[in-house]
């Protein structure tokens, strides 16, 4: 189960020995897998500062989850051959995001603990910001290049009454520059080839004898050239069109038949060549945002854990991995083990229609420790 329930519980004696019975309890009954969540000292302020911060990293959690995942989508998109593969391309820090998660320590060198807590989450708003513009630009460009090819490609394929004739025609099958004659192409059904063949000559004046010839031909029928003369052009194609024969409004012209060849493989080519780039570009900064979302996380933790408990700073965090279809079993041994740090909200769990005093968290989770869940299944792509 790709889902892990960051928790705290103060840090002293009696509390530490609620979570070694949570820990005993929830691994007899495999009901989770735990693993200490090691936050260092951070710099707290004041508490006023903590209570704005406190809503601010709410925000910024829930945008750094969903710019890892637009890139972690983007990515199967940019992958469209080969979707079985994008799991293994999600990695932070070159490792599965399990194990990084579970292993956590907070990067020092890119988030320097010396400084204010604000400071560290407007540094990881700044950070998670310029991956998502830069995503945006990078996306666009690719976009447009797969967008144009695709819809290229889309006229190579259908029936050739609606197909491109550039990869079919050659110039030898028609007469060019010529004042008086003009060469058309007709889609005549497989069922009326004999017909066609034995009329096509008296649809109207002046057509050429034996001019047609068919240099093409689908499922549903065939592609014939016919020479005649330019001024009983519209009355041969009234005459075909009674017969079912349909004639193609298709005039012959070297260069935009080179150009459009041209313009598929320079667009093919050039999707070749961002593809590598691109994919590497998502590679890392899907790490890039996954580890400042998993520092949000711990932020988030570390805030909540000073709003609730006080100082000076002294809890523990741990992370759960819930097991499957152990979830509600979990959450009442966490409660039963933890009620103690707030009678009230243990008691409103039990009746989830009241409203804990002084707290307008009717519409979210609140249990009697601190809880965020970190949901790993958007990124699931086996």
């Amino acid at each position: 189960m790709s889902e892990f329930w960051l928790i705290s519980a103060p840090g002293d004696k009696v509390n530490l020995q609620a979570l070694e019975r949570m820990n005993t309890v929830t691994s007899k009954a495999n009901l989770s897998s735990n693993n200490k969540f090691l936050i260092p000292d951070l710099k707290v302020g004041t508490l006023d500062a903590l209570v704005g911060l406190s809503d601010e990293l709410g925000k910024l959690d829930s945008f750094a989850e969903s710019v890892i995942k637009k890139i972690a989508q983007y990515i199967g998109e940019v992958m469209e051959d080969s979707k079985d593969k994008v799991q293994e391309n999600l990695l932070a820090n070159g490792v599965d995001l399990i194990s990084y998660l579970t292993r956590f320590e907070w990067d020092m060198a890119k988030y320097p603990i010396k400084q204010p807590l604000k400071n560290i989450s407007e540094a990881l708003a700044k950070q998670i910001t310029q991956i998502e513009t830069d995503l945006k630009s990078r996306t666009a460009a690719y976009n447009n290049i797969k967008g144009n090819l695709q819809s290229l490609e889309r006229k190579t394929v259908g029936n050739l009454l609606t197909r491109t004739l550039a990869d079919i025609v050659h110039k030898e099958d028609f007469v060019l520059n010529s004042e008086y004659l003009i060469t058309l192409l007709v889609v005549v059904p497989k069922s009326n080839y004999a017909q066609w063949q034995k009329t096509y000559e008296s649809l109207s004046d002046m057509v050429v004898p034996r001019s047609t010839k068919m240099i093409a031909e689908d499922a549903e029928g065939g592609l014939f050239t016919v020479t005649l003369f330019r001024k009983v052009m519209d009355d041969f194609k009234a005459k075909a069109r009674e017969n079912r024969f349909m004639v193609r409004e298709f005039y012959f012209d070297e260069k935009e038949l080179k150009c459009e060849k041209e313009e598929i493989m320079k667009l093919a080519s050039d999707k070749k060549q961002q593809y590598g780039p691109l994919l590497r570009w998502l590679k890392v900064n899907f790490s890039e945002a996954f580890v400042a979302w998993i520092h949000v996380k711990a932020l988030r933790v570390f805030v909540e854990s000073v709003l609730r408990y006080g100082l000076p700073v002294n809890f523990q965090a741990m992370l759960l991995q819930p097991s499957k279809k152990s979830v509600k079993r979990l959450r009442d041994v966490l409660n039963a083990v933890f009620k103690h740090l707030d009678e009230v909200a243990a008691a409103s769990i039990m009746d989830m229609s009241m409203d804990i005093p002084g707290l307008q968290l009717s519409n979210q989770e609140y249990y009697p420790y601190v809880y965020f869940k970190i949901d790993l299944s958007l990124l699931d792509y086996s």
